[in-house]
């Protein structure tokens, strides 16, 4: 675990691209080493004078990634995980049964069958509401029973933005925290830390990593408070860590992070500006164009652009939409997104029953190509 360096006088673009700098003491390496022990010494004295204990929360490898992160969000300290679902479960097993929790309809699938199935078997009492309604948080919020609001803006994959500061101001009034899912917006776009949520989540394989060849996720917190206290022991005593090369090929995605996402920003304004006014195209749902609902939120909150995630809705249905995900070339029918490939799926067939993806709707993960070949790529794949 790692802790912030408010004294960094760098850019957000300068500390990514050189790891804030860091240069290995013992040879001089501009990249840090990949450390694979398990343990660690003990001193004379029956202490760990290097701090580093058991590997199943110590390893020195993930303290750069971490460091990195707690810079660009601003945040206290932050925490590697072995995967975005053990970050983001990690923020439910810190609570306790019984605690009731605001979370949104639209979020993404698998947290959301998660909280549905072993946090509700567990005690925890989850209710979903529309977190695009400040009003409607307010009104669910339980003082003293709800401990957590969870958030997930932009929500995958209707897009939809919930206000952080509104949200947090009236959960923290009630005495819970508020933790936000901001894997889709990065550090590049979102800050919630600074917009007055206590935990950000991300899960590293997507934006972070950006190669789609690391399974990885971190939580990054506002305060050493008692709940952040257990979050961290649920990391430890779980060994919900990724390997030392795990760490080390994420530091090495994040340094171009600031590249990859302005481009990918650029490529999903430009796609959707084009394809809203196709006539085959029933609507196109992305923060950055004005007609989006959540448009004037999303400007207040996002800075550098709206993020690389759009998604499609066809005229056609779901014949459509799915003749469409068979046929595109550049764009890849596969599941994920945050990568320098474009992605293309059909949600509703992912998420299957009870899902509130509509089933005309494409969901696209803009990557780096160049953005008239991947516009050309989808119009030649409309039936």
């Amino acid at each position: 675990m790692s802790k912030s360096n408010n004294n960094y006088p760098y850019s957000s673009a300068t500390a990514l691209a050189q790891s804030l700098g860091a240069i290995d003491q013992e040879t001089q390496a501009v990249v840090p080493p990949i450390h694979v022990a398990t343990t660690y010494l003990r001193g004379k004295d029956n202490s760990y004078p290097t701090g580093n204990i058991y590997s199943r929360a110590d390893n020195p490898t993930y303290k750069p990634v971490e460091a990195l992160l707690c810079q660009l969000e601003a945040g206290h300290e932050a925490l590697l995980f072995g995967s975005g679902m053990a970050a983001a479960t990690a923020v439910f097993q810190g609570l306790r049964p019984g605690d009731h929790v605001l979370a949104p309809r639209v979020m993404y699938w698998a947290l959301r069958n998660w909280l549905l199935h072993f946090a509700t078997d567990w005690g925890l009492v989850i209710e979903f509401i529309d977190m695009t309604e400040v009003e409607q948080v307010e009104r669910h919020l339980q003082p003293g029973k709800t401990k957590l609001v969870w958030l997930e803006t932009p929500g995958n994959p209707l897009w939809c933005i919930s206000d952080i500061e509104a949200i947090a101001r009236h959960a923290h009034a009630a005495g819970a925290q508020v933790a936000v899912d901001s894997t889709c917006a990065t550090p590049l776009l979102t800050q919630p830390l600074q917009l007055g949520a206590d935990i950000v989540m991300h899960s590293a394989t997507k934006y972070l990593n950006g190669h789609s060849d690391v399974i990885a996720g971190a939580l990054i917190g506002a305060r050493d408070d008692t709940y952040w206290q257990r979050i961290r022991a649920v990391r430890a005593q779980n060994g919900a860590v990724p390997s030392p090369h795990d760490a080390a090929q994420l530091l090495r995605g994040m340094r171009t992070m600031h590249l990859r996402v302005r481009e990918a920003c650029r490529n999903a304004q430009f796609i959707a500006e084009q394809l809203e006014q196709h006539p085959a195209v029933a609507e196109v749902l992305y923060p950055g164009l004005p007609s989006f609902a959540g448009h004037e939120i999303a400007k207040q909150q996002m800075t550098g652009g709206f993020g690389g995630m759009l998604s499609v809705r066809l005229k056609g249905g779901a014949t459509a939409a799915i003749h469409v995900a068979a046929n595109t070339k550049l764009w890849k029918r596969a599941t994920s997104l945050g990568g320098v490939e474009s992605l293309i799926e059909h949600r509703a067939s992912i998420e299957g029953e009870g899902t509130p993806c509509p089933d005309d709707l494409l969901r696209m993960s803009c990557g780096i190509e160049d953005q008239q070949e991947l516009l050309n790529d989808f119009l030649q794949a409309l039936p």
